[in-house]
């Protein structure tokens, strides 16, 4: 299996940079028994069967970029430079790893300064990331980040525009509760308060877990034979309340319907034998096609980046020759792509 297998054109102007407001007005292609229909996310109350069960990823994204000046002592003048930063993962001693622009000029040592309110140090330089140990902890780290940081935009929208004020919620889920995201679980942000309400009335149940979604969701597989790939870890946890609703669900007769790729994976991660068991943890859990899915049904998702890992994971639920079926006519009915874009409902043929 080669990753030019994943590829597909699309063009530029289908990448979307802004979301549609009201979040449910977005459209969904809805792919279920062979049939492409094309919908809108606020008609999930009619698509959805009642004792379906969403699964709803609860992360929260921090303001996890941040831009500022490096200082360092020097004779020259060269000790005052710009920095910019992208906040990976704590460490366990309260440093964090960081995405560095430019790395090469970061040394240890190396004050940063972001704006009065944050500050630290480089206390390591790694070949793709720094660790930088803050001056603020706790509360006052998460206040002072709050101030001087921005919304983490994925880089085919940094590319095209900055970060501004209206990203602090466009970049967020209506459900967000527990901080530690670099990235948003982007399918979720299509819902608002009173489409989750249409959906309890109609008897669709939620379960909320959590997968603090990190960086590495954006980097590229770089290896052309496709098992090969390593998967970037991220944190989740699966309680055991959660695992409990979700197998009462599939005892039912219900189908278990993940929100997002970063839901699926972990709920795929927590999945053993005699259903899902309660789970916390770091998963690296790589799907792609042969891979046997043990408690999803069907996935809401948006449409994914040419040759990611998120592509493999739909063409593993849904076969090959279907996700290419489905992307061309995503394509061709102009659905907006990536994470502010259109979304999708995909029902593998075994559960039509």
């Amino acid at each position: 299996m080669k990753l030019s297998d994943f590829d597909f054109d699309l063009p530029d102007d289908l990448i979307a940079t802004r979301p549609v407001h009201p979040r449910p007005a977005a459209r969904l292609l809805h792919a279920e028994g062979g049939v492409i229909r094309d919908r809108h996310v606020r008609d999930l109350p009619e698509i959805l069967r009642p004792g379906d069960r969403l699964v709803l990823n609860n992360t929260k994204v921090i303001p996890a970029r941040l831009i500022g000046e490096r200082l360092r002592d020097s004779r020259d003048g060269s000790g005052r430079a710009k920095v910019e930063l992208t906040l990976i993962a704590p460490a366990p001693d309260g440093a964090w790893r960081v995405l560095a622009k430019p790395l090469r000029k970061l040394a240890p040592g190396d004050r940063l300064v972001f704006g009065a309110a944050l500050s630290g140090r480089v206390v390591a330089r790694e070949a793709d990331a720094a660790v930088v140990a803050f001056d603020q902890t706790g509360a006052a780290f998460d206040a002072a980040l709050e101030s001087a940081g921005q919304m983490p935009l994925p880089p085919y929208i940094a590319a095209r525009r900055a970060a501004d004020a209206r990203d602090r919620a466009d970049y967020q889920t209506v459900f967000a509760r527990r901080a530690g995201a670099v990235a948003a679980p982007t399918a979720s942000l299509h819902f608002d308060a009173a489409l989750l309400e249409s959906l309890r009335a109609r008897g669709i149940d939620m379960t909320e877990v959590t997968l603090h979604v990190g960086a590495g969701t954006f980097l590229p597989v770089k290896v052309e034979d496709v098992a090969t790939h390593r998967m970037h870890a991220e944190w989740g946890e699966v309680s055991a309340a959660a695992a409990a609703e979700i197998n009462a669900t599939r005892a039912a007769g219900g189908r278990v319907i993940p929100v997002g790729t970063t839901a699926l994976r972990l709920i795929e991660s927590a999945a053993g034998e005699g259903g899902v068991h309660p789970w916390r943890g770091e998963t690296d859990i790589f799907i792609y096609p042969g891979y046997r899915f043990r408690v999803t049904d069907a996935l809401m998702t948006n449409f994914h980046l040419p040759k990611s890992t998120l592509m493999m994971l739909v063409a593993a639920l849904m076969g090959m020759d279907e996700v290419r079926r489905i992307y061309a006519h995503a394509v061709a009915a102009r659905y907006r792509f990536f994470s502010y874009g259109d979304a999708s409902l995909l029902v593998p043929d075994r559960h039509a």
